[in-house]
């Protein structure tokens, strides 16, 4: 739970507004030889050098190309992120869009400077402006991957898919005949308010939500209301990607959100686990890379920049992860293990239908007045609390 309150600091430096923020660290304009090494803040299963899976390697020959080697330090949540980038130390950090906005903020990230990403130009144009990366024209970090936040399954429990997340948020009989109380999981992270209020968007109209990010103060204690019944349900709230699939495996877990990197695994282990996006959509992630505003190894970092967009790497990356690479072409001009069939499952198609996650901000687009992310961040501690 200490992460969680250690990002609510950091939740407080954003402001309500970013347009017009002056940039701490100025833009690196060239660039010299490697420092040696580069320190990366990322989520589980982003950057592999074959230790889990032999086939699937993008750092060794990184490695030996730059002389700079890669240091990773592994993060759960987007709070764990913004935590650890506060902290100082890295030179580079797989950003989710619930976490760039505060770093741009916090003034923890400096400008990227695209032109000195020769692959910049095959990345996909509905992400290249992004708001999540992009405040007043200056882009803050290059697309890595994205997709939706699914929900996985237990076959041998659902016959056929569940059509909808209520499986997770109201108790009920499963297709196997028991409860659903305590066999069901929910992210350990502000961000899963949106989530319900994704669910409330369908089930609940007359609430007028038309974005789970921007909440009044109504929509929010619907959303929190729902949460609590939900507490109610929940056997754990999962963090840790390698946890949740020994729960699955191991515990009686049979239905929770969760990504298409756990679902992979526990699918290539022959385990009885599948995933859908329910009839409510889903919100997802657009992770993007994210360079320290006191980055030691610049160098290095627009090196791994630059390694990051090819489209071999990206193209196992989005096999390994089940997520839709950043570079369309990785589809398919067969560099890597990623085929067009193989993204069109991942979500290449649903890019408009997912919502993506960002940092709730108090002046938002959509009605007069939302609740910020600092009230989400202390109340999902009370709601996993039992209050």
């Amino acid at each position: 739970m200490m992460r969680t309150v250690l990002g609510s600091c950091v939740a407080t430096l954003l402001s309500s507004a970013l347009v017009g923020q002056a940039v701490s660290a100025e833009m690196v304009m060239e660039l010299g030889d490697g420092e040696g090494e580069v320190n990366i803040v990322a989520w589980p299963g982003y950057i592999e050098r074959g230790e889990t899976d032999q086939n699937f390697d993008w750092v060794t020959k990184f490695e030996e190309a730059t002389g700079c080697m890669v240091k990773i330090k592994t993060a759960n949540t987007s709070d764990e992120m913004v935590a650890l980038m506060n902290e100082g130390g890295f030179d580079l950090v797989t950003a989710s869009g619930d976490a760039s906005l505060r770093l741009i903020a916090g003034e923890r990230v400096q400008p990227v400077n695209v032109d000195l990403v020769p692959s910049w130009g095959t990345v996909d144009d509905r992400l290249k402006d992004a708001p999540w990366h992009t405040v007043d024209g200056v882009h803050f970090g290059v697309p890595y991957m994205w997709g939706p936040n699914v929900l996985m399954y237990n076959t041998e429990v659902f016959p056929e898919p569940p059509t909808s997340w209520n499986v997770v948020f109201e108790e009920m009989t499963l297709p196997d005949g028991e409860s659903n109380k305590g066999r069901v999981q929910a992210y350990d992270g502000p961000i899963h308010v949106a989530d319900a209020a994704n669910y409330l968007m369908t089930h609940r109209p007359e609430l007028g939500i038309a974005n789970p990010y921007e909440l009044n103060a109504d929509q929010y204690k619907e959303a929190l209301d729902l949460l609590r019944t939900q507490r109610t349900l929940v056997s754990r709230y999962w963090h840790d990607a390698f946890i949740q699939m020994d729960d699955f495996s191991n515990e009686g877990v049979v239905a929770s959100g969760s990504w298409p990197f756990q679902v992979n695994i526990l699918k290539s282990q022959d385990k009885p686990i599948a995933s859908v996006i329910p009839e409510e959509g889903a919100t997802g992630w657009a992770d993007t890379t994210m360079l320290h505003a006191d980055a030691a190894n610049p160098n290095c970092a627009y090196m791994w920049m630059e390694h990051s967009l090819a489209s071999n790497l990206q193209s196992d990356l989005s096999v390994w992860f089940g997520a839709v690479p950043s570079v369309p072409a990785a589809c398919t001009d067969g560099r890597g293990m990623q085929n067009a069939a193989g993204c069109t499952t991942n979500g290449l198609d649903d890019f408009e239908k997912i919502k993506f996650w960002t940092t709730p901000v108090s002046s938002c687009s959509s009605q007069d007045e939302c609740v910020p992310y600092y009230r989400w961040v202390s109340d999902y501690i009370g709601v996993i609390g039992g209050r």
